[in-house]
């Protein structure tokens, strides 16, 4: 790996770590800037967040990109480790949007509700068939891909069920990906393991 096939995206203008500053840098706002700072590049360092790191896999994704390797560096951490850490492709978990998700997305109630009702299955096991107070979906870095918990009252998990995908049907939920609430309500909402894994840097 060479400096001149890694590509630094700095997203909300982040102070960037001493050892990424001589690299080449790409201040991110819009997806169109991900597509030309990723052309040529065999490696992208994310300085952002969770919810950047996702928009980066989806672009990623939607261009047929998943040749190139993903690090990611936290405030000062994992600088280093993004210059010259080991890739190994991980599955990719995406909703019926194309949009990837990076780190974990809720169904919620309502704003008029206090339950989420309706049925949930993770490939052919029930999640919950009846009412739940919320649902957590996270992607897992091995086989099957992701992993889904119906929540009690404490937003804490019941048991985790892990599939390949996980489906919703509901009189109405809000959607809740990396942090970052969907404008709209869904009666329906899935979550499921991309054909292709991508390049986690680790």
């Amino acid at each position: 790996m060479t400096n001149t096939t890694i590509t630094v995206l700095r997203f909300g203008g982040r102070r960037l770590p001493r050892a990424l500053a001589s690299l080449d840098r790409r201040d991110v706002d819009d997806p169109a800037a991900i597509d030309a700072a990723v052309a040529g590049a065999s490696r992208v360092i994310v300085v952002g967040s969770t919810a950047d790191l996702a928009a980066v896999l989806t672009r990623l994704m939607r261009l047929d990109r998943l040749d190139v390797e993903v690090a990611t560096v936290s405030r000062w951490r994992g600088a280093r480790r993004a210059l010259t850490g080991v890739a190994q492709r991980i599955p990719l978990i995406r909703d019926e949007t194309g949009t990837a998700l990076a780190d974990a997305a809720f169904w919620l109630p309502t704003d008029e509700g206090r339950v989420i009702r309706g049925e949930a299955v993770v490939d052919d096991q029930v999640l919950f068939d009846g009412e739940v107070t919320a649902v957590r979906v996270e992607p897992m870095a091995v086989m099957p891909g992701l992993r889904a918990a119906a929540l009690t009252g404490r937003m804490r998990p019941r048991r985790w069920l892990t599939g390949r995908a996980v489906q919703l049907g509901t009189t109405g939920a809000r959607v809740v990906r990396d942090g970052s609430p969907l404008p709209r309500e869904v009666k329906r909402s899935a979550f499921y393991r991309h054909t292709t894994g991508w390049l986690r840097v680790s």
